[in-house]
């Protein structure tokens, strides 16, 4: 799966600039048929934009920091299913490509390309019963009950 990865950031005249411009290759594969990329991680609100850190290159777990954030995009091939789980997080999902289906404890629901999700700590599965990859794109957010 190739995702180009801008981050902006400022120069030490104070000025706008691309800092990072290529591919996010901090890869994840939970199980076949399944590939994430990190994007981005901070680990407080309010976030600090002034590090230099490369905080899409880090080893991290499924759920972001302690009042942080996770950013990911993630490809779901045909026939991949995922598995019921739940975070305690906040999470903002939008459909970028293909389409698959969100099972929820009372129900399924279809996604389609440009659909958005705001799943809200609650346990989840992502099935894809298509015939094409579906790519999401998802930010995570620590929250709590």
């Amino acid at each position: 799966m190739d995702v180009r990865r801008i981050v902006t950031g400022l120069t030490d005249t104070g000025q706008s600039t691309d800092w990072i411009d290529g591919p996010a290759t901090n890869a994840v594969s939970r199980r076949p048929g399944h590939e994430s990329r990190l994007i981005w991680v901070t680990d407080e609100t309010p976030a600090r934009f002034d590090g230099t850190t490369d905080e899409g290159g880090r080893d991290i777990g499924r759920p972001p920091p302690p009042n942080g954030t996770i950013f990911r995009v993630i490809e779901i091939a045909p026939g991949c299913v995922a598995e019921m789980h739940r975070t305690d997080t906040i999470d903002y999902v939008v459909v970028t490509a293909g389409e698959m289906d969100m099972e929820l404890e009372t129900g399924t629901v279809h996604l389609n390309t440009g659909d958005v999700i705001v799943q809200r700590g609650t346990l989840h599965n992502w099935v894809n019963n298509g015939t094409e990859p579906c790519r999401v794109a998802v930010v995570l957010v620590d929250g709590r009950s």
